[in-house]
């Protein structure tokens, strides 16, 4: 199997277990505060990442790596889930997917900056087709707009496809898991004290499904999924890799669908078919 095979492989696997973070926090957020849930995944995610880099015994990183690691850290593990949770407090979750279209332009852009990539001119079509089709989709589906929630997604946007970057482009030299234990381990301070100040007064009423989409998001979304999603970008390229989170939110929707009994609409089989060819298009001209 060449790199490149390698790279869409984990880097499809890292969108598929990103994607079941909305059905999973949708369950979980019935019982827990956003911000809480914030915090407590990152400190599950880190407390594990801690053990990993002990157990492993994991070469610690250089002085010149703290500072990447720091925008990794402050974009995936504390940036996005935070502003994201807030954001949800402002606007609905349709509303929040015309942004996360965005997120695979700010990974490519991101890839061209910090990592020197340089995709071909028709790269950038079928991700700006592709990004419109989500932020479409999107938007027929409803979802009131808000100025704070607006310009929250769009800064966890921003600072994630950055996350996304020079994470990549670190994991080509330290490895993918290396990469983001290191990252919570930094983060895990913070968030620690993030989750104690906004712990809840009892857990008495939490139901098995909210503990259950707690681990989901603490195991997989933070930890485990970027295994696959770094040395996906590592390998097959920031950019071009990074067009597969287009079907992040038609898998989510998926999952949805599987395990809440939501609706799967025409227009969503539609969309997710339109896409595929988008990204298909990407990858063929990304690198």
């Amino acid at each position: 199997m060449d790199r490149a095979t390698e790279g869409w492989i984990n880097g499809l696997l890292g969108v598929i277990i990103f994607s079941g973070s909305l059905p999973a926090t949708r369950v979980a957020v019935v019982h827990f505060e956003p911000i809480f849930l914030t915090g407590l995944r990152a400190t599950i995610a880190g407390v594990l990442a801690v053990g990993l880099i002990a157990v492993f015994r994991v070469r610690r990183p250089l002085r010149s790596d703290l500072t990447p690691l720091a925008v990794v850290a402050l974009g995936v593990v504390v940036g996005f889930p935070l502003m994201t949770a807030l954001a949800l407090q402002h606007i609905s979750a349709a509303r929040s997917i015309v942004f996360i279209g965005l997120l695979p332009l700010a990974t490519a852009t991101f890839g061209v900056l910090r990592a020197g990539e340089r995709p071909r001119p028709a790269f950038w079509i079928f991700s700006c087709l592709g990004s419109a089709l989500v932020a479409g989709f999107a938007f027929s589906n409803g979802g009131a707009s808000s100025v704070t929630g607006d310009l929250l997604m769009l800064a966890a946007v921003l600072v994630c496809g950055l996350g996304y970057a020079e994470g990549a482009k670190l994991s080509r030299r330290l490895g993918g898991w290396q990469v983001i234990s290191w990252a919570l381990a930094l983060s895990l301070p913070v968030m620690a004290v993030l989750a104690a100040a906004s712990r809840p007064a009892s857990f008495s009423a939490v139901t098995a499904p909210a503990w259950i989409g707690l681990a989901y998001v603490s195991l997989f979304s933070m930890l485990i999924g970027f295994v696959f999603w770094y040395r996906g970008l590592a390998l097959g390229g920031i950019g071009a890799v990074g067009q597969l989170q287009l079907l992040q939110p038609f898998f989510g929707l998926a999952l949805a669908a599987t395990l809440l009994g939501e609706p799967v609409s025409a227009a969503m089989i539609g969309a997710t078919v339109a896409v595929v060819a988008c990204v298909a298009g990407a990858k063929r001209y990304g690198t």
